[in-house]
């Protein structure tokens, strides 16, 4: 099992930026993938970005290629996404998810699709105009 945290959501003006953080326990972090998606009101879970365990993939949604950054610090057992020049369509709740496996662009690819393997809580992000 792995349990994933997800932290650092809140309230932020159209043009500003957050950076959210999962924290992964449970089993070794650096052998998982790790992705973000989110949830709007309404609206279907969609992908946002994934990279893989030795960060050397990441691969984003068109929507927020350039405005977010997707990283991840193996040593403390964390993923984080940097969000920049937020807009109020990026309102939503916003999910950590993890996925283990045996090639890295496999993963990677599968995660985009939204098969992952553990999933976290989420964290709510608003953005006013």
């Amino acid at each position: 099992q792995v349990q994933l945290v997800e932290s650092g959501g809140g309230l932020v003006q159209a043009g500003g930026s957050l950076r959210l953080s999962c924290a992964a326990s449970g089993r070794t972090f650096s052998r998982y993938a790790m992705g973000w998606f989110r949830q709007a009101p309404g609206k279907e879970r969609e992908f946002v970005a994934t990279i893989s365990w030795s960060g050397a993939i990441t691969y984003y949604a068109d929507s927020v290629q350039g405005r977010f950054t997707i990283s991840r610090d193996n040593a403390k057992n964390t993923v984080y996404l940097q969000m920049n020049s937020l807009q109020p369509v990026d309102t939503a709740v916003y999910y950590c998810a993890a996925s283990g496996g045996f090639s890295e662009p496999i993963v990677v690819s599968t995660m985009s699709r939204g098969k992952c393997d553990y999933w976290g809580q989420g964290t709510q992000v608003t953005v006013s105009s």
